[in-house]
């Protein structure tokens, strides 16, 4: 296993991450169900194989998914770094959501409990609160830390300015700052690259790619012939959760199939080798429904994409520059 420093700090995971999304046996949104028994053979794999970063959120089938990790990690529970997070709704209740202080110091001792620690390694802001002061949010992060409740601090989902705002507070405050973005990155999915990474390499947070597989779709199971398979992730939504274009996914599809013969290997392992070929990227996050997955994934471990792959594939799924992106790359060097 290969392992690489989260953001600018001494915490050092595993560039595979395992993802709790799909953890649940009452079954959650897209993620489907998950027998316990699955989920206890992926977790007992995934440490075997040098996985020590896990990921989850409260929100995940509502509290479900961290139990369910804790109770497969058991009496390891406490020997690897646990990532969970912290905005979505929780019940009714109006202040069970968002990012208040109120929500915050509720939310983290719930998770707590149902993780069965004392403490949370990694804690991150799921989204931004529109109508809660980020003053607010980083007082209640930075009192969690000192109270010892939480280590790291993270973020999810956050445009390149709500970043470079946030960690500029920290920085006047002398707060703890933040170590990570959680952000969704994949072959199709690359408009971080414009002001979020940008942000990240500047302010020392390490990416966190989520849904590196395009919610499954370079998995490689899709096909024009059968555009959604009846065990996949998409034929389970009610509308695409993630936008990209499906003509040009298609031809994208077909050209990893050409690239994962050359080295014997699956679409998905090239596809997340594509990811893992980035310098800023800390960790990847892969969400699984069984072991043979988990498997696969974990493949890319052991081998890396050749330049001239990496150079193609970068090519092909180039995405058009917004202003003022091309703009300011006209005048760079003068």
């Amino acid at each position: 296993m290969e392992y690489r420093f989260l953001g600018n700090s001494g915490l050092k995971v595993s560039v595979v991450c395992l993802g709790a999304m799909t953890f649940t046996e009452k079954g959650w949104r897209s993620a489907g169900k998950m027998d316990f028994k699955e989920i206890q053979r992926v977790v007992d794999y995934a440490l075997d194989h040098g996985v020590n970063f896990f990921d989850t959120a409260d929100i995940y089938a509502f509290g479900e998914s961290e139990e369910l990790l804790a109770k497969a990690l058991g009496k390891k529970v406490n020997d690897v770094i646990i990532a969970t997070k912290v905005r979505g709704v929780m019940s009714d209740d109006p202040n069970d959501r968002g990012l208040s202080r109120y929500h915050i110091f509720k939310s983290v001792d719930a998770s707590l409990k149902r993780l069965n620690r004392d403490y949370i390694d990694l804690y991150q802001l799921h989204w931004w609160d529109n109508y809660t002061p980020i003053e607010e949010t980083l007082q209640a992060l930075e009192d969690l830390v000192r109270q010892g409740k939480v280590r790291y601090v993270g973020i999810s989902d956050f445009a390149g300015w709500q970043i470079a705002k946030s960690v500029m507070i920290q920085r006047c405050k002398d707060y703890s700052p933040f170590i990570s973005a959680q952000m969704y990155y994949s072959l199709l999915g690359r408009d971080i690259e414009f002001e979020v990474v940008p942000a990240c390499k500047d302010l020392g947070l390490g990416v966190l790619a989520w849904s590196p597989l395009a919610g499954g779709f370079l998995s490689g199971k899709y096909t024009k012939d059968n555009p959604f398979p009846e065990d996949s992730r998409y034929s389970r939504m009610e509308r695409p959760f993630l936008r990209f274009d499906f003509e040009k996914a298609y031809f994208l599809l077909d050209e990893l199939r050409k690239i994962a013969e050359k080295y014997n290997t699956s679409v998905a392992q090239v596809s997340l080798n594509w990811v893992k070929s980035k310098g800023f990227i800390s960790s990847i996050i892969i969400g699984v429904r069984s072991l043979e997955q988990l498997k696969d994934n974990l493949g890319i471990v052991n081998w890396d994409l050749k330049e001239e792959d990496i150079q193609y594939l970068d090519e092909i799924t180039e995405p058009e520059k917004p202003y003022p992106q091309w703009f300011l790359d006209m005048f760079a060097h003068l």
